[in-house]
C-alpha cells in the first residue's frame, strides 16, 4: 500500500476525522453508533489502518 501524500488538505481531513471519532466514542461496552462506524470507516479508507488499529488509537479495543 502506498502512503497518502501529506498535503495540508489531507492532514486537515485526517485530524478532523480523529476529532469527530473522539467526540462520538460509545460508552464502555456499548456498540458504536452508525455515525461512529461511518467515521471509523472513512478514516480507515483515508489512512489505510484497520479497525483494530484505529480503535487502539482511541484507547478502545475491538470486541472479539
Amino acid at each position: 500500500m502506498t502512503r497518502p501524500a501529506l498535503t495540508p488538505d489531507f492532514l486537515r481531513k485526517r485530524n478532523a476525522l480523529w476529532q469527530q471519532l473522539r467526540a462520538q466514542q460509545p460508552q464502555e461496552g456499548a456498540a458504536g453508533s452508525p455515525e461512529f462506524e461511518r467515521l471509523l470507516a472513512e478514516l480507515s479508507a483515508l489512512i489505510g489502518w484497520d479497525r483494530a488499529r484505529i480503535l487502539a488509537g482511541l484507547g478502545m479495543h475491538q470486541e472479539p
